[in-house]
């Protein structure tokens, strides 16, 4: 992938709007995290909570970009993305983060929290940057800000307009297609069958919301 290209900024593209909808529960396990300590406390708490996370997904994340070159874990990485993205369709959000009582305790609850919760973000940049490292750096950079202080905008914004969740698993469910045809080992074949790969992804991304939106409005109708 050339630095700038079309194809460099689509994939930035995907990033940010992979960073907009998986950034919501990190969000609220800072503010659930800080939530007890005093005012004058709490933006340290945030900001050296967020950035020790963003150190740990970092180094996830090009730990996992590494990883998806070994031959088959693409494969098994996109798996899990439709996954994820089929998740993000149904569920809604579950997160229980005790508030912590002290500064340090409340950055350790953020970094632990982020990392377990983090890992469909990881995996979503790592597929979406195509081993591209400086695509993740920006990636992460650009999830700074979306946590710490766009988090509050992008959740009321998915509130009332909740087409942006069908979005955001399009996209996952999009990569998600990438990964699996990009493979080492299913590279050659696809690259030969362009038409065969495009509709691969598109049954992906189809299958993902519509099966996605029927769970849900199955679980809305009978609600157990």
């Amino acid at each position: 992938m050339e630095l700038f290209s079309l194809e460099f900024f689509q994939a930035l593209l995907t990033i940010i709007i992979i960073d907009l909808v998986l950034a919501g529960d990190n969000a609220i396990v800072i503010g659930l995290a800080a939530r007890n300590l005093p005012k004058d406390k709490q933006k340290s708490v945030i900001l050296w909570g967020t950035v020790g996370a963003v150190v740990i997904r970092a180094l996830a994340t090009l730990a996992v970009v590494w990883l998806l070159k070994i031959p088959g874990l693409l494969l098994v990485g996109g798996l899990m993305l439709v996954w994820i993205a089929y998740k993000l369709l149904i569920e809604d959000s579950d997160t229980n983060v005790k508030a912590a009582q002290s500064t340090w305790g409340a950055i350790q609850t953020i970094i632990i929290a982020d990392a377990v919760m983090g890992l469909d973000n990881v995996i979503a940049v790592a597929g979406a940057a195509h081993s591209n490292y400086l695509l993740v750096v920006i990636g992460l950079l650009i999830s700074i800000p979306v946590v710490v202080w766009g988090s509050t905008i992008v959740l009321k914004l998915i509130e009332k307009y909740p087409i942006i969740i069908t979005i955001g698993a399009g996209v996952l469910a999009y990569t998600a297609g990438k990964m699996l045809t990009d493979d080492k080992l299913t590279k050659a074949f696809f690259s030969d069958q362009p038409l065969i790969k495009w509709g691969l992804i598109l049954i992906i991304v189809a299958s993902v919301i519509l099966v996605g939106h029927f769970t849900k409005k199955k679980r809305a109708a009978n609600p157990s």
